[in-house]
């Protein structure tokens, strides 16, 4: 993660992904609009909402995404997990990020391999 401001209730999170394997480990094709886990070590509550700013790969561009916590993992989780959070895109970019993420993931969405949180 790269940096994170906090402004009334509003959180914004800049967080970038490098490489395919990470971008499969994050994603969260089973949540409703898509979604991804966000390594991080600051405290959130399920519901709290979130603008996340999200590089992918080698782009220039960061692709705005509204979002709300879903998913926790705290620290101590069993099986050694990463601690972070799960973000559900919003439906105000009209999948515009799924349809991202998904072609990158084009042929491995289907694999058994572990994700961060499944």
């Amino acid at each position: 993660m790269d940096s994170e401001t906090q402004s009334g209730r509003q959180r914004i999170l800049s967080f970038a992904i490098k490489d395919k394997q990470a971008l499969y480990a994050a994603y969260m094709p089973y949540v409703r609009n898509g979604g991804l886990f966000i390594p991080t070590s600051r405290r959130y509550n399920l519901g709290d909402e979130l603008f996340l700013l999200l590089q992918l790969m080698d782009e220039k561009e960061r692709i705005p995404v509204a979002g709300t916590v879903v998913w926790i993992t705290p620290i101590g989780a069993e099986g050694n997990r990463q601690i972070g959070v799960g973000i559900q895109f919003s439906d105000q970019d009209k999948g515009d990020a799924r349809r991202k993420i998904e072609e990158y993931l084009a042929g491995s969405l289907e694999a058994e391999r572990p994700t961060h949180t499944m």
